[in-house]
């Protein structure tokens, strides 16, 4: 393959891996969906592919959506212990962030409400919301019908509504909103924690260090308040799960605030709030190591504020 037609593959490379990521929920099942497409594109008759964005757009999303749809892959996320693999603000798998739709695409959020739709759902959501395809040319991709893309995208939203936020989130931001958070839930006064959530706040986690078999869930504000009051409070036992004593820093994971739990410039676990105004309506807490390879990677390669937590 000559250096021409090599570069026109990466030039889209960021592209085509947002697109996976966000059909896929897996930074690392998107990093190898990209790579056999670009397998692909080595053996493709270039001659023959008229617009090489369009074809590798449709290669990948058809490659992303076999991974869905196969048995091995089901059967991870029926057991009930999926969760998407966060990413650092500025990584450009999280790419395009120009409008409220996109950077909303690829909120935790979303990305778990995407799980009850069906593949191809899925796919038209984001072809559509994150990469503004029209219905021709997402019917092109899916081979399906102008009419069923336009059914499916119409259940998808319906879905996907619940999820919708309009709070903006940058660095200062997100450091003030996480500072609020620990004020409230070290305090242990669960009233002034209870004031912070929505009315219909919700919590999932993967346990201490990831090791829960199934996503523990808490459904009502009180359920959450009591978690997280729990969740802050350091103990003997959370360092040693964690390999040593955390720093605790704000940052933004896909467009929303979190809490991240730094020992050694390694990410030991995050807590991601879902924003509904100014008020918290939801919670994901992530520990499992296998989850937060790409975000540290991502944490040694920048440089970030001090901890609003030195020594946990």
């Amino acid at each position: 393959m000559d250096t021409a037609t090599v570069a026109r593959f990466e030039a889209s490379r960021n592209r085509l891996a947002s697109l996976a990521y966000r059909l896929l929920g897996s930074a690392a099942d998107a990093e190898d969906t990209v790579q056999d497409a670009f397998l692909r594109w080595q053996a493709a008759d270039h001659e023959h592919v008229e617009v090489p964005e369009a074809w590798l757009t449709k290669i990948v999303t058809n490659l992303a959506l076999d991974k869905l749809r196969s048995a091995k892959t089901r059967r991870e996320r029926a057991v009930g212990a999926w969760m998407p693999e966060p990413l650092l603000d500025g990584d450009p798998m999280l790419g395009p962030a120009d409008t409220v739709e996109q950077r909303e695409s690829v909120t935790v959020a979303v990305l778990l409400l995407m799980e009850r739709l069906s593949p191809v759902e899925r796919a038209v959501y984001v072809l559509r919301e994150a990469f503004s395809y029209s219905h021709a040319e997402t019917s092109e991709i899916l081979g399906i019908t102008e009419s069923a893309s336009q059914q499916h995208l119409h259940r998808a939203r319906r879905r996907i509504t619940a999820a919708r936020n309009e709070t903006e989130t940058d660095p200062a931001s997100a450091r003030r909103i996480v500072e609020a958070f620990i004020a409230a839930a070290s305090s242990g006064r669960t009233e002034q924690l209870i004031a912070l959530l929505t009315n219909d706040a919700t919590a999932v986690s993967d346990g201490a260090a990831g090791l829960a078999e199934k996503l523990i869930r808490y459904v009502t504000p009180e359920q959450v308040a009591h978690a997280m009051r729990v969740g802050i409070k350091p103990t003997a036992a959370k360092r040693a799960l964690a390999g040593g004593t955390p720093s605790i820093h704000a940052a933004v994971i896909n467009h929303q605030p979190a809490l991240l739990f730094v020992v050694e410039d390694r990410i030991a676990g995050i807590a991601i709030l879902e924003m509904r105004g100014d008020k918290i309506a939801g919670m994901c807490g992530i520990a499992a190591p296998a989850r937060l390879g790409r975000l540290t990677g991502e944490w040694r390669r920048h440089e970030h504020d001090d901890p609003l937590i030195e020594s946990w």
